[in-house]
């Protein structure tokens, strides 16, 4: 039986549409809104079981956990899921964490969003579960929503605000996580344990621009905007995004040769563009 704990982002309904499609007939789901209800009732439609808000029994073989850091304290829900594994004996974990960015720096930066589910990770490895975290890069899907190129004030151009410099920044497709994790339900045995960060590549501001401007036929130019000026702008979560963005400049450890092993079609920021770019 697979258990989905905290099913309230695309990374999870993705996933467990994918493992549905791989043979999966039963399903947990123990968190409930309307875009995983979407997701769950294509199990329901399969044969699959859905048992929503807590009902699972013990024994069961895997679990993929997606708290969401915006919507609910991740250090809150996060140790609530784990303590839910430890005591229904799960044996296998698929945790969707981050770095605790005030830890590793020592508190010179605080990205709220990462910090508490670096604080869960460890809670996880705490208490014994047997886990794998996986952390995920800068999604692309970003690029259709907060981070979608804006009209330039004058012309027929669009400015890309990624507030990284020349920085290389790693990048994923939300969507090509379901392989990733099904090959780690598949192969407890050599990723318990372990720590994975995902990427199918890095890139500058300047070079998703130019990829944006090639695949879609608009001119998309990099704005060259820094942190210290992105905080200031007006929109709620402003200086969180900046202190993620500063952090990203560390280049934290993703792996994109393992990434491309576990999902051996997870696509490059080109060619999910290419996928997507009527919605540009």
């Amino acid at each position: 039986m697979l258990v989905c704990g905290g099913v309230v982002s695309s990374k999870a309904g993705g996933c467990v549409v994918f493992l549905k499609n791989d043979g999966v007939r039963r399903g947990f789901s123990s968190t409930w809104t309307t875009h995983c209800a979407q997701h769950w009732s294509q199990l329901r439609a399969g044969g699959s079981w859905v048992l929503p808000r807590g009902k699972g029994g013990c024994g069961d073989d895997g679990n993929i956990s997606f708290p969401s850091s915006w919507l609910v304290s991740p250090l809150a829900q996060g140790r609530r899921l784990a303590d839910l594994s430890k005591r229904q004996g799960l044996r296998h974990v698929v945790f969707s964490g981050l770095e605790n960015v005030q830890q590793l720096t020592g508190g010179q930066l605080e990205v709220l969003h990462f910090d508490g589910k670096g604080v869960v990770e460890e809670y996880f490895q705490k208490i014994g579960v047997p886990t794998t975290i996986i952390r995920l890069p800068f999604y692309f899907e970003n690029f259709l929503s907060i981070f979608k190129p804006q009209k330039a004030p004058q012309g027929d151009s669009f400015v890309l605000e990624l507030p990284m410099g020349d920085t290389p920044m790693d990048g994923m497709a939300v969507e090509d996580l379901g392989p990733v994790v099904l090959c780690l339900l598949k192969s407890p045995g050599e990723y318990i344990g372990q720590v994975i960060g995902l990427s199918t590549g890095k890139l500058t501001e300047a070079e998703y621009a130019a990829i944006l401007s090639k695949q879609t036929g608009k001119t998309v130019t990099a704005s060259k905007i820094s942190p210290e000026e992105y905080e200031k702008q007006d929109f709620p979560g402003a200086k969180e995004m900046a202190a993620m963005f500063r952090f990203y400049a560390l280049k934290p450890d993703r792996n994109v040769a393992l990434t491309m092993k576990l999902n051996p079609k997870a696509r490059t920021f080109q060619q999910w563009v290419g996928d997507n770019k009527d919605a540009f």
